[in-house]
């Protein structure tokens, strides 16, 4: 049943109008067409191929940057043009496999103002200048491709797959915190993700605070916005003795509400934190990791860490496991369980907001609606461990995650969390309770 409600509530999430045109990574992919078709704004990319000064057509042209993602293909003439959102640094890559056997893109007469990524002449950064319009003519040349091996690009995707397991897990967790105390499937948790980030802006860009400081800064906040939540909202229709679909709904009522006051404060455009798209380092084989990546997996490990220690160790964290397996007997035993569940919002909403750093980082960039970009993955997460489990999401999370990015490897990005539901499906119907999950919890 409750699987049904979750499904029913994700349909709606996916009708409304933030969700209406947001891919899986929250970007706009353009038609494969010289810029005709592609939404046009008013900046832009635009230029020539060219291979013995002739004009080369039928090559693949793709940028990304900020959250956004276009791709066009040259036209009999070799001319192409991109339409980006925003002034920004994007990532401009001709698809070798477009270009005839045997050429590369001349790095020696690359445009001046670009940088090439690391391991290829065909993938490097662009920006603009002065005008909102660039012109970057690209000259072929004769040359052997740099390619990677399968072995290589699956240790890539797994690293990857951990890193944005890990940062789902800080969000999942969360989730089933609050399922296991109080019932409740919180629709509005990817809001508090949204939040997170859009803190993170407010510190570490407008205010120009460094992010050792922000971070700490952020988690703080989240948590008291996870009080204020509780004390006046839930605490309230607990009292009432609403039930878990109405609940439900008005979590539901309540995302809509704080996305649109998200997009009504900090507008539609996409945000970048410090650091972001930082070069990744040479760590072992073909292990490349950014600073960045290596802080947000070390960060979420100590994170999730803590949070074990504490639900294991300390008084409160048991008394967190008593009333997510049987609250009555857990207040006839003396626990306070109105108070339970206040420091349960505060920790998860904490979390959350965490996340939603990372998951800026991640992406890279921070909009208006990121947070519910990963909401379906989060409840992937929760319902593969097991409902009201923190153990059982932290490794649903870990597997989501992993078959997120590793999924890639056979199929087209854009499908890439489909595969990750395909598989929860299958998981659930050999054990409908989840990993770590009993029976009981869904009954």
């Amino acid at each position: 049943m409750l699987v049904g409600v979750l499904l029913a509530g994700a349909m709606l999430l996916l009708s409304s109008p933030g969700a209406a045109h947001a891919d899986t990574a929250g970007s706009a992919t353009a038609p494969d067409t010289p810029g005709g078709d592609q939404e046009q704004t008013d900046f832009y990319f635009g230029g020539v191929i060219r291979f013995d000064d002739e004009p080369v057509a039928g090559v693949t042209m793709s940028i990304e940057g900020g959250g956004f993602e276009a791709a066009t293909v040259t036209d009999a003439e070799g001319k192409w043009r991109l339409y980006v959102p925003e002034k920004d640094v994007y990532v401009l890559t001709v698809d070798e496999d477009t270009l005839p056997d045997g050429i590369i893109v001349d790095a020696a007469q690359l445009p001046e103002g670009t940088q090439p990524q690391e391991g290829t002449t065909a993938s490097f950064e662009v920006e603009f200048g002065q005008t909102g319009s660039k012109v970057l003519n690209l000259f072929l040349g004769a040359g052997e491709r740099i390619t990677t091996s399968w072995i290589d690009q699956l240790v890539e995707r797994i690293i990857n797959g951990l890193n944005f397991g890990l940062l789902l897990a800080l969000a999942a967790v969360g989730v089933s915190l609050i399922f296991g105390t109080t019932g409740l499937t919180n629709f509005a948790h990817a809001e508090m993700v949204t939040f997170g980030a859009m803190m993170a802006v407010v510190f570490g860009v407008t205010m120009a605070i460094p992010m050792w400081l922000t971070i700490p800064l952020v988690i703080l906040v989240g948590g008291l916005f996870g009080y204020a939540l509780d004390a006046a909202l839930w605490h309230p229709l607990r009292r009432r003795g609403l039930g878990i679909v109405q609940v439900m709904i008005v979590s539901i009522g309540l995302s809509l509400a704080i996305r649109y006051i998200f997009l009504f404060i900090w507008g539609g455009s996409t945000m970048q934190l410090p650091g972001a798209g930082a070069p990744k380092i040479q760590i072992w084989g073909p292990i490349r990791l950014s600073v960045v990546d290596m802080m947000s997996m070390g960060i979420s490990i100590v994170v999730l860490i803590a949070v074990a220690f504490w639900l294991l160790k300390t008084r409160i964290g048991k008394a967190t496991r008593a009333i997510s397996d049987n609250p009555g007997l857990a207040a006839a035993s003396g626990i306070n369980v109105d108070r339970v569940i206040r420091i349960v919002w505060i920790l998860s909403t904490a979390l959350a907001a965490l996340g939603g750093i990372l998951w800026g980082y991640f992406r890279p960039g921070v909009r208006w609606d990121m947070g519910v970009h990963i909401l379906l993955l989060i409840f992937a997460a929760v319902i593969l461990g097991g409902l009201g489990t923190a153990f059982g999401a932290l490794i649903g999370a870990i597997i989501v995650g992993l078959l997120v990015e590793v999924s890639t490897l056979w199929m087209p990005s854009d499908l890439k969390y489909v595969g990750a539901l395909a598989v929860l499906i299958i998981i659930l119907l050999v054990k409908p309770q989840g990993i770590l999950g009993r029976k009981e919890r869904l009954g």
